[in-house]
């Protein structure tokens, strides 16, 4: 496959996880209701994050930067407010 198609869906990818993590802004809210949610997803969205984040530092490859790291923020504020 062409270097510049593989290059843009990975883009595309990132962006469609980035717009995945605004999902949890949801259950924050509900949280903050008081209708408190589940705590184990969102702690391994943090975890799996973390670890896709430093691999993508590692690889120099900022598509999985990018997708992962708003995971981390708002998985963790997720944990925060189920608590």
């Amino acid at each position: 496959m062409n270097q510049k198609i593989v290059e843009r869906i990975g883009w595309a990818a990132s962006i469609i996880a980035i717009l995945m993590w605004f999902s949890f802004i949801d259950q924050i809210r509900l949280n903050l209701a008081g209708q408190k949610g589940s705590v184990i997803m969102p702690i391994i969205v943090v975890v799996n994050c973390i670890l896709w984040t430093l691999f993508g530092i590692g690889k120099k490859n900022w598509q999985i930067i990018a997708a992962n790291s708003p995971g981390i923020i708002i998985g963790a504020i997720t944990v925060i407010t189920a608590f």
